[in-house]
């Protein structure tokens, strides 16, 4: 039986769904939204924010935020958001859309007038807690003349306490699917009923990583009738298949990317250098050390490399951040917060921070370890040049990874090699091996870093390009600091394609193993018998983005 706070909440939401219908025609009706789902007004874009049909709140919100010109996406998105269309949003990464979604959002809420006390009605979902905290601080500040409440829920955060405050009602919510499930189905009193709008940001980057099943439960759960925004980089199968069930039939489809040349944003010169393993990280100390007053971005393959990179850069004195999936959320967002806020500095990072974030001013972005797909290339350089800023990128590539200068060129990603003559790039290799060997926690930590680097690069679906069975381990070692490569105990299975290990007689597990060179010579390595179980890089994928 219901008691009276229910039934008062209940009252409240009803005027307010009938609000909401009526406006969602009216405005329908204003912009000139075929049945189709063109919108009709595209010669007549407006890209001035002042201009915007907005409440006066949001107009002195942007206004201190320094926002005039709206980008391509935004001036496109807003308008048939504001009308109550269902959006599929197709666009480049630094382009604009979480403003886009964002200020649709807040001026339902406000036209609806919405309290505490009515819950929640506006649930943008996004892939990983730094994202979410992104878009958090943008809903803040454009929230700075509104009374609505807003909040955020996300996985290693304090569960007790997220709960408090969503029984209390929060009208904005931000969420990580596997956190936003967990309340949906445990957290009494949080009132979702009143749902207005369901925003899925990132959506392909929410399936890469393994939410299918959870989005589909999160839409099962939520009302059915509300206005739904779906934002993807990229338009897979899977996405589709989200659309399909989280949007109503004929949404507006937005891709402002579709007419350009290239997949990445136009102020960004890229380019790539050839370097044989033993001198990549030589290559890397030298570069950095030219560019400290730079604002930089370095990717790696694994959260170890990463660790070591870090400890070693900031032992000789290159002061480096470091962000990856294995530290606890408070120093992630500690040291997230940190760089966006550094007027110079290097990150280094997993792709944990890839997808999505909005770093102020980035110059450059080293590919330190080349992704496995050129959409991922296409998601890291995507931290610099953004909202029409300019950048540059850096991708290392080994000889034998040049055909992935392939899949990017079919993928139209211009890039230009860059040359750096032997005589410019520090020797520092005696010295490194020399800490190496001395120091019992970076010698520990190297050897970490260099297997998880093994381990990753045998993960890489492009078997032809990224070989694990050719790669010389002598040189791999020596630019982990090695003078004599440890001997490691991975799981190197996927690395023979097809997931078939080659075997040596007979077939019993025990007899399975890789082949790997070695002083020049060629080496069978037994394998354990879990040849076909995850890497532990695929394993991991989750535990960082719930």
């Amino acid at each position: 039986m219901e008691n009276k706070r229910d039934l008062k909440r209940k009252a409240d939401a009803e005027p307010i769904a009938k609000q909401h219908k009526k406006e969602k025609v009216d405005k329908v009706e204003e912009v000139g939204v075929t049945v189709e789902g063109e919108v009709e007004l595209a010669a007549n874009v407006e890209y001035d924010f002042q201009k915007l049909d907005i409440s006066e709140a949001t107009k002195n919100a942007v206004k201190d935020m320094n926002f005039t010109r709206m980008t391509e996406v935004q001036a496109r998105t807003i308008p048939p958001l504001m009308a109550g269309r269902d959006v599929l949003g197709a666009a480049k990464t630094g382009s604009g859309k979480t403003v886009a979604f964002l200020i649709p959002a807040i001026e339902l809420l406000s036209k609806l007038k919405f309290k505490p006390r009515n819950g929640t009605g506006i649930i943008i979902v996004s892939p990983t807690r730094e994202l979410a905290l992104q878009i958090f601080g943008v809903a803040k500040e454009l929230l700075k003349y509104h009374h609505q409440t807003f909040g955020i829920i996300i996985g290693g955060a304090n569960r007790k306490a997220e709960a408090d405050k969503l029984v209390k009602g929060v009208n904005l919510l931000v969420a990580t699917p596997g956190r936003l499930l967990d309340h949906l189905q445990n957290t009494k009193g949080f009132v979702f009923k009143n749902l207005k709008a369901l925003v899925i940001d990132e959506a392909d980057r929410i399936l890469e990583i393994g939410f299918e099943e959870e989005m589909k439960q999160i839409i099962k759960i939520l009302p059915s009738e509300r206005q739904s925004m779906l934002f993807s980089a990229t338009q897979t199968t899977k996405v589709e298949d989200l659309a399909r069930i989280s949007l109503k039939k004929g949404p507006l489809y937005i891709n402002v990317d579709e007419k350009n040349e290239t997949s990445t944003a136009e102020g960004l010169e890229q380019g790539y250098v050839v370097t044989p393993a033993e001198q990549r990280f030589l290559l890397l100390f030298t570069f950095l050390k030219r560019n400290l007053k730079k604002k930089a971005i370095v990717f790696f393959s694994s959260c170890n490399s990463v660790k070591y990179h870090a400890e070693l850069l900031n032992y000789i004195d290159i002061p480096v951040l470091d962000l990856h999936g294995r530290q606890k959320q408070q120093k992630r967002t500690n040291t997230f917060f940190e760089f966006c806020n550094a007027e110079k500095g290097i990150l280094l990072c997993t792709d944990v921070a890839a997808r999505g974030l909005d770093i102020p001013a980035v110059d450059w972005i080293i590919q330190y370890d080349p992704p496995d797909d050129p959409r991922d290339y296409i998601h890291r350089v995507g931290r610099t040049a953004r909202a029409g800023g300019r950048g540059k990128s850096l991708l290392f590539l080994l000889p034998n990874e040049l055909g992935f200068l392939r899949y990017l060129k079919h993928a139209k990603v211009p890039l230009n090699e860059y040359k750096f003559p032997n005589s410019k790039i520090a020797n520092v290799q005696s010295q490194l091996e020399k800490l190496v060997e001395k120091n019992y926690y970076l010698n520990k930590s190297a050897r970490d870093g260099y297997r998880s680097y093994l381990q990753a690069y045998a993960s890489y679906s492009l078997k032809k390009i990224f070989n694990v069975n050719q790669l010389d381990l002598a040189q791999v070692g020596k630019a982990f600091g090695f003078a004599v490569p440890p001997k490691v105990n991975i799981n190197i299975g996927s690395a023979v394609s097809d997931n078939k290990v080659e075997r040596r007689g007979g077939g019993g597990g025990f007899g399975a193993g890789y082949k790997h060179k070695q002083d020049g010579k060629e080496h069978f390595v037994k394998q354990r018998t879990s040849v076909l179980e995850k890497t532990k890089r695929e394993q991991d994928g989750r535990q960082w983005t719930r």
